[in-house]
């Protein structure tokens, strides 16, 4: 078993999550403490579910389930940014471009399981 830290889906999603945080520091102060917060917050989320599927091979399917659900949140989230001129057309693209590999890596290590 790998470390977690090792992980190519750990990498993608801390990768993800540190241009979320440089993202954030944008955002106008009316969405900043809401929805950047809770942008920031699922990301802490997905990527302790990584690190607990790495670690707890009896329950990983459940721990990537939730990883899972909590990318699609995050999806969503972005999305709003988007919508609310929070973000430009580019980051968007380039934050779910993030997203998507990660949620192929996902996908693929819980089709494994």
């Amino acid at each position: 078993m790998a470390t977690y830290d090792n992980l190519p889906v750990y990498k993608a999603s801390y990768d993800l999550l540190v241009e979320i945080f440089r993202f954030v520091k944008t955002f106008s102060r009316e969405y900043k403490h809401t929805l950047g917060e809770s942008i920031k917050k699922e990301m802490i989320i997905l990527i302790s579910h990584i690190y607990r599927a790495n670690s707890d091979v009896s329950k990983r399917k459940e721990h990537l389930s939730g990883a899972r659900e909590s990318l699609e949140l995050i999806r969503l989230y972005l999305r709003l940014t988007k919508d609310l001129d929070q973000i430009n057309l580019k980051s968007f693209v380039f934050l779910n471009t993030i997203i998507e590999s990660v949620s192929k890596q996902l996908f693929s290590w819980q089709k494994s399981c």
